[in-house]
């Protein structure tokens, strides 16, 4: 139903191999930021989720240089997969997070190899500014070029509860100054967070006025070394079941526009750290349990969006 697949989303896997001809695979980078929640300088103790890698799935040292690292993974991901095409993804903590004479040392350092065709900078909507979004747009000409920001929530209560550090109207007046230099926009967003299910529905409407180009949805877990394992641990909080997470998903996934591409619905990795919910660790069963609860729904990302196309069951 979506880029000549049987999945009832528009998968971001299955778009780029649409888009450029091959599977492409993404290279995760750890080029050694950090974040204004963590060192204070906007606040401090960083989001109650975050652990010491920065949401990094730790596949490379980050003692290794970004082109060192870039090198390392075209080689074990075209030795493992036979991959001939890739993006390189700045994962780890807030990745605009330097001056911008920096981070052009760092981006470009990231684009080595003739293979390289899209260029992903995870970072938070409160890091940005004029000067680093004309340096990124910069790339979109010859690079497949995206900012991944941070949101979480469109509730203030919930992003004051996570410590998130910035409020709603921030990542609004970031995605739009990022929209007008012509950058995709992938929006991270966690489910599980103490909201009621419309709450929840009210981000993924928002998101679908906006028409945002991509979504990441998280399970929120509770990992080694994080406030929120030490909130779990004192029986404060409980976390979403997987079917509630499934039927959750979808009811989201409905909601946004079917040219929104889809670019996470599971957990991955975090094997060894992760404390709850266990269920996470089991990606593919996850994915297989999504694509079946649509299949008895008969319904399909983008459904319950205004004007969307009916397709066949």
């Amino acid at each position: 139903m979506f880029n000549g697949t049987d999945k009832r989303y528009n998968q971001f896997s299955a778009h780029l191999k649409n888009k450029f001809g091959a599977k492409v695979y993404k290279i995760t980078l750890d080029a050694g930021f950090s974040c204004p929640n963590r060192d204070g300088a906007i606040s401090k103790g960083g989001c109650i989720f975050c652990d010491d890698g920065g949401s990094f799935s730790q596949a490379h040292s980050n003692l290794l240089s970004v082109e060192e690292q870039v090198k390392v993974g075209i080689k074990n991901l075209s030795e493992r997969f036979k991959a001939e095409k890739f993006m390189s993804y700045f994962q780890a903590f807030s990745n605009t997070y330097k001056p911008v004479g920096e981070l052009e040392e760092i981006y470009n350092s990231a684009l080595c190899d003739d293979r390289i065709i899209g260029l992903s900078i995870g970072t938070r909507p409160d890091c940005v500014d004029d000067e680093k979004l004309k340096l990124i747009s910069g790339y979109k000409d010859d690079y497949y070029t995206w900012i991944e920001y941070g949101l979480q929530s469109i509730h203030d209560k919930t992003l004051k509860k996570i410590n998130r550090g910035h409020d709603f109207d921030c990542f609004l007046r970031a995605y739009e100054k990022t929209k007008e230099y012509g950058i995709n926009v992938c929006v991270h967003v966690i489910l599980g967070l103490w909201e009621s299910h419309e709450e929840i529905m009210q981000t993924a409407k928002k998101l679908a006025e906006l028409k945002v180009d991509g979504v990441k949805i998280h399970q929120l877990c509770a990992l080694e070394n994080t406030k929120l394992a030490d909130i779990y641990r004192a029986g404060e909080v409980d976390f979403m079941s997987e079917d509630d997470y499934i039927k959750t998903v979808c009811d989201f996934l409905e909601y946004l526009p079917p040219n929104t591409t889809i670019h996470r619905l599971a957990g991955n990795g975090f094997s060894k750290t992760l404390i709850e919910p266990k269920w996470l660790g089991k990606k593919m069963d996850c994915l297989n349990k999504i694509d079946r609860e649509f299949i008895s729904r008969k319904t399909y990302q983008g459904v319950k969006f205004p004007n969307a196309v009916k397709l066949s069951d």
